[in-house]
């Protein structure tokens, strides 16, 4: 470990003279990103109370697609994924410009990955006829999925922009863009969803107009003011075929890696909407409301991703393994702390994201109580997966936790759901043991899913393997090469 502590992030001598993590440090570049990712979870839960707004079939229509289009967003902006990871190395070792460099990269590769967000948005239809959706819920799906994925590459360039913001420490910019993202959301949902009457497609169009003009905002920080000088972003706009394809090999695993992670949550989501509306509803507010949970767990982790990748960078592997430890374990135990407040306010914030006067309203506020408590089990897991795999990606390791991820997600969460959802008489697949459970099945096999994923990407973390991988290239080549 080197001796010179101003060159390491977040690192502090204390009066022994050992190195201890600067926790106020972290925290300032924390703290900016926690708030984003609660704007986030904010933002989530005020398109669901829009959506409310329409009907119990809606909010169930929205669950049943959420995560497939997450899945899809996720894969096709997967070079996204790893702009803070190559932007916090080149920042750790001093190549301002290569970092800027990284970003325009990533906002080229999303425009050209327009083409498939446009078929993606196309095959909405075709995918949800491969489910035995009720005609009314799957209508309003494609109403949705259709506008909403045409869009998604406004997303995908979003990400690339605050991925940079956060690889460099300017978290308060990402602050800034997310708040303006949700300001514009609110008054953007209402106008199309109500006032120009487009119910489904309304929300899908408000969420995108939010988006660009975020991105908007992002741009303009990006090419003004000091942050412009520093990193020559003006100078750097030039696609690079080479450090693309490098930002692809370690930004796709990840977009496949939390592509499969949710791909089998959209694929027990639409297994409890084949079961009935009032599971598919009450799993959807849940899945809203425990994003309250992860949303700051995830703030914390990507400035983990700085951190780790900027001692990657001033090459302090050791440092990085102790920043990564730490947050990993740090995220855990604020999700669990979450967790319980969940548990507690539950029952007053349940009834506000369903139409009173639906005919269903009852059953799914007491149904999501329930659902509650499996999704309650596993958050401190749910910490684990993300500090690490978050620590893992700064690193570079992405493919090996990929792997493992769909190992996990589709032969062991999508088949167990299967089992615990259905009975005899709705099962996919035959031959299979139906326990019958409806949507508390579902959100057992998300409990146990979610326990062995975090366990082992902690492990993977905490096996040093990811100190052997140099994302910039052939072995021996650095930063700047």
């Amino acid at each position: 470990m080197t001796d010179d502590v101003s060159r390491l992030p977040v690192a502090l001598r204390d009066g022994q003279g050992r190195l201890r993590v600067d926790k106020r440090a972290l925290l300032k570049i924390a703290a900016p990103l926690m708030v984003t990712n609660a704007i986030q979870a904010l933002l989530n839960l005020t398109d669901t109370w829009f959506i409310g707004r329409l009907s119990t079939d809606a909010v169930a229509a929205m669950g049943a697609i959420y995560w497939l289009m997450s899945c899809a967003i996720l894969i096709l902006g997967g070079v996204g994924l790893a702009t803070q990871s190559f932007v916090s190395q080149a920042d750790g070792a001093g190549r301002r410009a290569r970092a800027s460099q990284c970003l325009w990269n990533t906002l080229w590769a999303s425009i050209a990955a327009l083409p498939l967000f446009l078929i993606a948005a196309w095959a909405g239809g075709p995918i949800l006829a491969l489910f035995n959706l009720e005609p009314g819920i799957r209508g309003m799906a494609e109403e949705y999925w259709e506008p909403r994925l045409a869009g998604a590459f406004l997303g995908a360039m979003s990400w690339g922009l605050v991925s940079f913001f956060n690889g460099i420490g300017a978290t308060k910019l990402t602050f800034i863009v997310a708040v303006v993202t949700t300001l514009a959301n609110v008054p953007a949902n209402q106008f199309f969803m109500f006032e120009l009457e487009m119910g489904m497609a309304g929300a899908a169009w408000g969420t995108n107009l939010a988006q660009f003009i975020g991105l908007v905002v992002g741009i303009m920080f990006l090419l003004r003011g000091d942050l412009a000088r520093r990193y020559k972003t003006l100078a750097t706009w030039r696609p690079r075929l080479s450090m693309i394809r490098r930002q692809l090999a370690v930004g796709l695993p990840v977009g496949i890696m939390y592509g499969a992670d949710v791909l089998g949550v959209a694929i027990m989501q639409l297994m409890v909407t084949q079961v009935g509306k009032v599971g598919a509803a009450a799993t959807q507010i849940v899945i809203m409301l425990t994003s309250i949970a992860y949303m700051p767990a995830l703030g914390l982790a990507a400035a983990g991703t700085t951190v780790v990748g900027q001692a990657i960078g001033a090459g302090d592997r050791e440092w990085a393994m102790r920043l990564g430890t730490f947050v990993a374990r740090s995220c855990s135990a604020l999700m669990l702390s979450v967790a319980l407040l969940l548990l507690v306010i539950g029952p007053w914030l349940m009834p506000l994201f369903i139409n009173p006067a639906d005919i269903n309203a009852t059953a799914v506020v007491s149904t999501a109580l329930i659902l509650l408590l499996p999704a309650a089990c596993y958050q401190m897991f749910d910490g684990l997966y993300f500090g690490s795999s978050f620590a893992l990606r700064a690193a570079g390791d992405t493919s090996v936790p990929a792997g493992v991820a769909i190992v996990l997600s589709w032969v062991i969460f999508v088949p167990l759901s299967h089992v615990l959802i259905f009975d005899s008489s709705g099962a996919w697949v035959d031959g299979l043991p139906q326990l019958g459970l409806g949507a508390l099945g579902g959100w057992l096999a998300l409990m146990s899913y979610a326990m062995l994923l975090g366990t082992l990407m902690y492990w993977r973390w905490r096996s040093g393997r990811w100190q052997q991988i140099n994302i910039w290239g052939s072995r021996g080549a650095n930063v700047g090469s």
